[in-house]
């Protein structure tokens, strides 16, 4: 009878000891591995200093079950060397997805596909900051060939095919320069029963090139950072500069939030993610929250009225009459409706143009204009910045949200 009881005690041991050896097993085999990264809910961070790979995979690989994952570039950094893909399980950190054998990546600084190899091909166009970057697997039930394929603002820009992949394909993330700094969602979905509706309402995050604490939905930017500080702010700058043919945009405040720090205004491309429109150089802007106009400074000046929850403001560039620029093929390919004729020439007939021809396009002087429920609020004369002024809206406390129209007086 006592040995019954002692083989039964040890069975008992045994079977204790082999589930804690499978949870170990699990506990590593579904643990995420980073190196020169840093992980604050679904941020992903470079944590180096430029010379080294950060790398980031995921704890589970990609199924039948769970096939695709994104990657929305929040910040490009010093050189935009962000790459996303797949690899195997212990893929060596300090090597970006791709470079080495059994793995394959995107790379968003040159547009190139990195199949096992440290030399990419051609593949897609290269990316920037509010770019949504994703990447699935496909397996086909006849001969069980795997393919992975890439995407770009939800539409597929190609596939390859892994004739040898490895016993499971993880999710990766590489970085490699300072600043970079990309919003990961693992759980995704893809596939041709995605609601067109909802592909017309994410094919509006085209319009801007750089989105930082700040989410797109259609037409409405809304704040989602911290807004506990003066570096809490969330930027959102268009894709491309006014220009002769769209001089102007609008702004509706939908919802003014804790306390309406609500900016709208011009800056140059560069402009830093962190700084409300007005308060750096290379940029001009009118704040809801004061009714101040900022130039390049972080005090403004009386400027207009305050404006709330439900009012329209709006920017624009009265440019000179002679004023010619090449826009690299960056211009908004868009029919001008008489009604933006018409604008234009009302603006343009009392501004008197001083400035000689042929002046270097830096240092050119433009006026800028803000309105307010269609009303003109007031005018400053400013230098143009090189390659020049760009669409930049600031946000700095929680629950705002603004309804932006980029082109109003298009038809």
């Amino acid at each position: 009878k006592y040995q019954v009881i002692l083989n039964l005690h040890h069975r008992f041991l045994n079977w204790r000891r082999r589930i804690r050896d499978i949870r170990e097993v699990r506990a590593i085999r579904y643990r995420e591995r980073l190196k020169k990264m840093q992980r604050v809910g679904d941020i992903l961070r470079y944590h180096g200093n430029s010379d080294e790979v950060g790398c980031f995979v995921a704890g589970r690989p990609l199924s039948r079950r769970n096939r695709y994952f994104e990657v929305t570039i929040r910040d490009t950094g010093v050189r935009g060397m962000i790459a996303v893909g797949l690899v195997p399980q212990l893929y060596k950190l300090d090597h970006q997805p791709g470079w080495l054998p059994q793995s394959v990546a995107f790379h968003a600084d040159d547009g190139k596909l990195y199949n096992g190899k440290t030399v990419g091909q051609q593949f897609g166009p290269k990316c920037c900051s509010g770019d949504k970057i994703g990447c699935g697997i496909s397996l086909d039930p006849d001969d069980g060939q795997l393919t992975v394929f890439f995407t770009r603002n939800g539409t597929e820009i190609g596939s390859v095919d892994l004739p040898d992949p490895p016993d499971a394909l993880y999710p990766a993330v590489g970085m490699h320069s300072l600043g970079e700094e990309v919003l990961l969602n693992l759980s995704a979905e893809w596939g041709p029963e995605e609601d067109d509706g909802q592909m017309i309402v994410d094919s509006h995050e085209e319009d801007w090139s750089r989105l930082h604490d700040v989410k797109v939905t259609g037409t409405l930017l809304e704040y989602v950072g911290n807004g506990k500080s003066i570096v809490d702010v969330g930027l959102a700058q268009a894709r491309r500069p006014l220009n002769t043919r769209f001089h102007y945009y609008e702004l509706e405040i939908t919802d003014a939030g804790e306390k309406c720090y609500i900016a709208l205004g011009l800056a140059r491309r560069d402009y830093p993610k962190n700084r409300h429109p007005g308060w750096s150089r290379g940029s001009i802007a009118y704040h809801a929250d004061d009714g101040k106009l900022f130039h390049g400074s972080g005090a403004g000046d009386p400027f207009g009225p305050c404006c709330l929850e439900g009012d329209i403001m709006g920017c624009g560039i009265m440019f000179p009459r002679d004023f010619n620029i090449d826009d690299d093929g960056d211009d908004w390919d868009l029919d001008v409706v008489s009604k933006l004729d018409q604008v234009q020439n009302d603006l343009y007939a009392d501004n008197d143009d001083g400035n000689e021809e042929g002046e270097d396009l830096e240092g050119r002087k433009v006026m800028v204009f803000f309105t307010r429920n269609g009303s003109v609020v007031g005018r400053r004369e400013v230098a143009l910045p090189v390659g020049g002024f760009y669409p930049t809206i600031g946000m700095m406390s929680t629950g705002e949200k603004v309804k932006v129209d980029l082109h109003p007086l298009s038809g």
